[in-house]
This record gives structure tokens, sequence and C-alpha cells, in this order.
């Protein structure tokens, strides 16, 4: 970690200018677990909904009996203090029962993306020793297969699967929710447990008794994977105190509150669904709707029959909810917050959100190395296509990527971030780790690796990308993590992954690929992307392939992906 001390621009606290009156500068994180708030929530609210879900009730009561449960289980798997638990499904009740039952194991969740294939979820076993995995019916089968690829020594203890129909009421979604047929059929599919797989009903049924609970503030208790330039997705090492200082301003900063009603649409695997449909609303003991997958006129039904007052989404659902021949329909007049991140807001769509529902969208910026939000817009003084400013308790700074010398407003340079939701590390990779933080003025700072300036006012824009990222709909797409798995192919001699210009995904992902000779004439683009979709996750997928014969390369032989990269701008 490099020391640079360096004098503060004589206009070092702009940031803090436009600060909303009504919030105080730094909160008081509370020094518990994650599970301390569940128990809370359940002995004020037992009867209260925690979640709703296609007609399906769950309380908060009963949301803490099932995590505890689910805890003895796990206990009874051999699952001690530390240990990684994967969780692998799409949105649903069962996602936030086994969340807090990790936490009540004194484990550690490894959040695993839906969309991976076999190729790509064996990582997730390998990397953090994974102790046991809880996944859905429909993934089962990708679990069963990346496991036998390994050692028996190395596989899980114990694999739990649940089914969705396991949640639902009787005969599926309420049909006055209007899940769309392709959905309820998913929903209520009924899947086979794989060779020694334990059923959802039983492990809950089995009467197991956790024992103490004794994770801390400063314990692990989640290992969210992010990509890099290089090299395989790396764990992000988050403790309680980490998660929970976002999970407590967020209500605060978003006017949210036990009466509150939230939508849980973005994938709670991601950082931000975790913050948004995970742990802020059982912290604000608030309710939550949730989206098993996007729909958008199941999104605009739901909004309508619950009364959703909170909604944290990437601005491309907007859009496309915008673009519903009923949306008119829609009763939206309940929504009092909507804020997102992960691309940003056209004006256009901003400013219909202001004229027809009187909605400001309070765009935001954060990474999965800082537990979601680092900055934020003020509802009430919010700028477009804009990150906002600095949230409670974080100092955030614009410095030479080079020299590291802080610069002044409206100069470009790296976004740094000090803050209490900012992670430990990268898993084992000290290295990586030491890479990614830089000590100023007596602070350890992580390196965000994007571009951006601040304004006069203390509001931060981004401007470019330091780290060679595809940004597909809020979907990060790791260049280097798509080649790896290209590379397998048995016609690809050689690929490089560079963004192409997308009008409604913003970018997506081309590969420029070198065939093998004995490919030549008959592998197709077609056959490369078809590929592409069956060994990794779809928004990783290149949706263009260009063949060429050679990949333009440097004197030390390195790909100059940036040239191609400029070619594609152009």
């Amino acid at each position: 970690m490099t020391r640079v001390v360096t004098p503060r621009p004589e206009n070092a606290d702009v940031q803090y200018s436009h600060w909303p009156s009504r919030l105080p500068r730094r909160l008081a994180i509370p020094r518990t677990s994650l599970w301390f708030n569940l128990d809370v929530a359940a002995t004020r609210y037992g009867d209260k909904a925690a979640t709703q879900f296609l007609g399906a009730t769950l309380g908060y009561g009963e949301l803490r009996r099932q995590s505890e449960a689910l805890a003895g289980w796990l206990k009874a798997q051999g699952v001690g203090k530390g240990d990684r638990v994967a969780l692998f499904m799409q949105n649903c009740p069962q996602y936030l029962v086994a969340f807090y039952a990790v936490n009540r194991a004194d484990a550690v969740v490894v959040p695993v993306n839906p969309m991976n294939r076999e190729d790509e979820f064996g990582h997730y076993l390998t990397d953090p020793e994974t102790k046991v995995v809880i996944c859905s019916g429909e993934l089962a089968g990708i679990v069963a297969a990346a496991q036998d690829r390994l050692p028996v020594e190395r596989r899980p203890r114990a694999v739990l699967v649940t089914q969705y129909w396991q949640m639902l009421p009787e005969g599926g979604p309420d049909p006055d929710c209007g899940a769309p047929e392709p959905m309820r059929a998913w929903l209520t599919a009924r899947h086979e447990l794989p060779p020694g797989a334990t059923d959802w009903r039983d492990a809950l049924a089995a009467g197991h008794a956790p024992g103490p609970h004794t994770a801390g503030p400063d314990d692990l208790a989640m290992l969210p994977y992010t990509s890099g330039t290089t090299g395989l997705p790396k764990g992000c090492m988050h403790t309680n105190a980490t998660l929970m200082s976002n999970s407590c301003g967020g209500c605060q900063w978003g006017y949210a509150s036990a009466e509150s009603v939230g939508l849980a649409v973005v994938p709670m695997f991601h950082i931000t669904g975790t913050l948004y449909g995970v742990l802020g609303p059982v912290f604000t003991g608030m309710t939550l709707v949730i989206m098993p997958r996007w729909d958008r006129e199941l999104c605009g039904r739901l909004i309508s029959r619950h009364q959703v007052t909170h909604w944290t989404c990437i601005p491309t659902m907007i859009i496309d909810l915008f673009a519903s021949p009923n949306y008119r329909s829609f009763q939206l007049g309940s929504l009092r917050y909507l804020s997102g991140g992960g691309a940003a807001m056209p004006k256009a769509v901003a400013e219909r959100l202001q004229e027809e529902f009187g909605l400001t969208f309070a765009e935001g910026y954060g990474l999965t190395e800082t537990a979601a939000p680092s900055h934020g817009n003020p509802p009430e003084r919010a700028k477009l296509q804009c990150l906002g400013i600095p949230i409670f308790g974080v100092d955030s700074r614009i410095v030479d990527p080079t020299t590291l010398e802080e610069l002044p407003v409206g100069e470009v340079g790296e976004i740094i971030t000090h803050g209490p939701m900012v992670f430990h590390g990268y898993w084992r990779q000290p290295e990586a780790t030491d890479a990614a933080f830089v000590e100023l003025d007596g602070r350890r700072f992580f390196r965000t690796g994007d571009l951006g300036r601040m304004d006069e006012e203390g509001y931060f824009f981004i401007t470019d990308r330091l780290k060679r990222m595809i940004n597909a709909s809020g979907y990060k797409v790791w260049p280097s993590e798509v080649e790896m798995l290209l590379y397998r192919h048995p016609a690809v001699q050689e690929a490089c992954i560079i963004a192409a210009k997308d009008a409604y995904r913003g970018e997506t992902v081309k590969a420029v690929v070198v065939l093998r000779a004995e490919a030549k004439g008959t592998t197709t683009e077609q056959d490369i992307v078809d590929w592409a979709h069956e060994h990794m996750a779809a928004y990783k997928a290149p949706r263009l392939v260009q063949f060429v014969e050679a990949l333009p390369k440097s004197g030390s032989g390195k790909v100059m992906w940036r040239l191609l990269q400029e070619k594609e701008n152009q």
C-alpha cells in the first residue's frame, strides 16, 4: 500500500456543501451481527409481512423461525464459524431465510449469480472452499455437475435444494398477481434432487438447534465475488460491520420506515440486490415484495397491488416499464423513493418520471467492494446522470491515477474512497488487496478504478473507466473472464473481448476471434454465440462475433485490446 502525503485543495470540503440538513454526517453503526437485525425485527413485528411473494406472505416471526431451523441444520452438517456457504438461486423468500441462517450459524455467505453455468460455478466451490451449497431446483444439476469434476475431498459436504413452489400458495402464484404463464410454469416446476442432496423441507423439519450465536461486527459475513482485468473472479471480504453501515444508512437516506413497502427485483446475489432486498428491509422492518425475475407487466401490477413505496432498480427496467402498452393503467402513485445505478438514467426518461409521476430518480454509485453505495443523490436535490455526493462517513477524492496527487474541483482523475462500508480486501489475494488501496492523510482509501470529477457543488460524475470492463444493462462484464471461457472452445485459437454500443443495454459484448486453421470455413459466428450461451451466463456471452486473421499485439506479445476497442468505437 503506497503512502502519499499531499496537501488537500482549498475546496476539499465542497462535497459537503449540499448535505441534506435532515441527515447526520455520520451514523452510529450498530456493533452487532446482521442476524441481530432479524431478531429485533421479528421481536417487534412478529406477525407483520416480511415478504410478499406472488400471493404468499411470510411474516417476520416465521422468517426468524425458519432461519434458526436452517442454521441448526447447517451446524449439523459441520458448518463452523467462518465457513463458507454458497447461495445459488433467483429472488425468492428462501434467499432471505438462507442468508440469515448462514449468519445465525456464524458462517459466511457466498452469493453466486444464478445465470452462471457449470464451467463458471466450479470456481465458487474451490476458491472459497465452500462447505455447503444452498440452491434452487432448476440449478441443482449445475451444482452436481460442477462438484463431480472435483476430487472428493474438495467437494461440499452437503447440497440443500429448495423449489420455488415451496414458498408459494397452494396451486402456484396467485392469478391476481399477473405472473405470466412461462414464469408460473417455471416457479411451479418440480425438479428431482441430485443424488445425496437434501430437500429444503427436510432440513427445516430436522429439528436441529443452532446453539449460541457468536458472530460479532468484525467477523466475516459475506464473500461476494467480483471480476477484474485479469484472472478469475475475486472474493470481497465484507464483515457484519461493513454491511451494517449501508443497511442502516439506506433507510435514512431514502425516507424508509417500517411502514414502507419495497420492491425486490434487482437480483439478490448482486451487492445492490443484497442491500436493498435482503439487508436494508430487515433492518428497517419494512415489507418486501419479491419479483423472481424481471417482467415489466408483473412489475407494474405488483407496484399497483401492494402500493410499493420504495424501488431500487437499474434504468433499463424503468425504460422497459414505460415501453409497456399498459403502463398508464398501472397505479404508480404510491412510489415515494426511486433509486438505482449501474447505468446512467437517460434525461428524457427522467423528465417523464417527473412530469407524469412527480418522481425524481436518485442515482447512486458504488461497487461490490463498497457494499453498494458510497455515493448517492439526495432525493431532494438530485442531479441527472450524476453519481451524487459521498454518503454517511465517506471521504472520496479525485486523484491523479499515476502520481496519486489529489486534484482540484473539475479536473478528471481516479475516484478513491474511504468509508465504513469499504471491504477489508480480496479473499486470499494479498497482492491484489495491496494494489487496491492507497494511504492518504493517514486514511486507507480504496482505488475504484473509475475516472471521474467533482463539480463545484460537491457532486461526483463518472467520465471513464481505468479498468477494462463492459457495462451491459448494469451487469458488469469483465473481458478477461469471458476470454478465458472462450479459449475452451475447440475452434478458438485466440479471442479478445471488447464493448459494442447497444441501443437498449448501453453496451454489449463483442468477441474478436482468430479461428484455428482446421475450423476455418466450418465454424460460423453464430456457432460461437450459441456455444457461449451454453457455457457462461447470458449477460457475459458475446452477442456479436467478428472473425479476424490475427489480433494486434504489442512488442511484448500482449493483445492490444485498446486498439480494437477504439476501432469499434469509431
